[in-house]
């Protein structure tokens, strides 16, 4: 038998529970769907500094722990299940947690993703186990904790050279390794690496392995086909980050990197859904509002540039105020 909600919440990251908090305040009785991850991204990481509230800092998976009893206090209820198909052509909106039923499980008179994106990893051993452990995938969030520290960034592009200057202001020991002999990073970001005296580059260099026991210890890199074992404190991911919109592209507009496009998207996709917004309405009411009406975004999955749990949870906010609204406006 279908369950019937106002607001259905896919994703449970600092977006999707904060999301959950504010409707559940406002009575609107969400349901999240929590997803393979619950927590999200932040599950993998340690001793977190920069969210507001915690001047000892908390840990990753604790703050989250925080978040979702937050929401459930208020009344959000929280399903542990992956949302598997999607039918938005119509409202109530078509929810499905199990391929195998006909009928959708699920029927929502709004939906905000807060899926969020994932650091494109390695896949060498012990990546995973030792993230948050030294392995890292946000110098910004981390670079404090490694200061005067052995740290490598592995990456070309712009957010491998944001990495290593973030660290550089730490650490006179930062590495970057890169698998081509040029970096494909603009311009005037390679211009600040290569001319900051903390950083040094390894050309045509591959990380084969990660070691430690208990926090990182040391890489085997490969250069030129010659491998060496380095002592490190620190390694730091910049080779990309994977939005998980996988479920969503059939149904709403992405971008070109795939991230969902809303309408304060700062793209041109973005740009032009506010203009057809503007135009319709007169006014862009609901920023948080994807290219189907009632359906919204918030978090990692929307996010190009700042991927911070604080830039999440605040967007999580908006988007539940965005929805609030709106279902006012349609229920009256």
């Amino acid at each position: 038998m279908s369950i019937h909600t106002k607001l259905a919440i896919i994703g449970s990251g600092p977006a999707g529970y904060t999301a959950a908090l504010y409707t559940a305040r406002a009575k609107i009785d969400p349901i999240v769907f929590s997803g393979k991850e619950a927590g999200g991204q932040l599950m993998y990481t340690t001793l977190m500094e920069n969210f507001p509230g915690f001047p000892e800092g908390i840990m990753g998976p604790k703050l989250m722990a925080n978040m979702k009893a937050q929401a459930e206090k208020f009344g959000t209820k929280v399903v542990f299940e992956t949302v598997t198909k999607l039918d938005l052509t119509d409202r109530p909106f078509k929810i499905w947690i199990n391929n195998s039923t006909q009928e959708a499980d699920y029927f929502a008179d709004a939906i905000i993703i807060a899926t969020g994106a994932t650091a494109v990893m390695l896949e060498v051993e012990n990546e995973k186990r030792l993230l948050g452990r030294g392995v890292s995938t946000c110098a910004v969030c981390d670079a404090a904790f490694f200061v005067k520290k052995k740290v490598f960034v592995v990456g070309g592009g712009d957010s491998a050279m944001e990495d290593a200057l973030a660290l550089a202001k730490y650490s006179d020991q930062v590495t970057i390794l890169h698998r081509k002999d040029q970096f494909r990073a603009s311009k005037i970001m390679q211009e600040r690496v290569l001319n900051n005296s903390n950083i040094t580059v390894r050309w045509n260099s591959q990380v084969k392995a990660i070691s430690g026991k208990d926090k990182l210890e040391s890489i085997e890199i490969e250069t030129d086909g010659e491998k060496k074992v380095l002592e490190a404190d620190g390694l730091f991911l910049a080779i990309g980050r994977r939005p998980q919109t996988e479920l969503f592209k059939e149904h709403l507009q992405l971008t070109k990197q795939g991230y969902l496009v809303t309408a304060q998207s700062p793209t041109a996709e973005g740009i032009n859904l506010a203009n057809t917004y503007l135009h319709k309405y007169h006014s862009i009411s609901f920023p948080t509002m994807t290219s189907i009406e009632g359906v919204f975004a918030a978090g990692d999955v929307v996010d190009l540039r700042y991927r911070q749990a604080i830039v999440a949870s605040g967007s999580g906010a908006a988007a539940a105020l965005d929805v609030e609204s709106w279902l006012l406006e349609k229920d009256s």
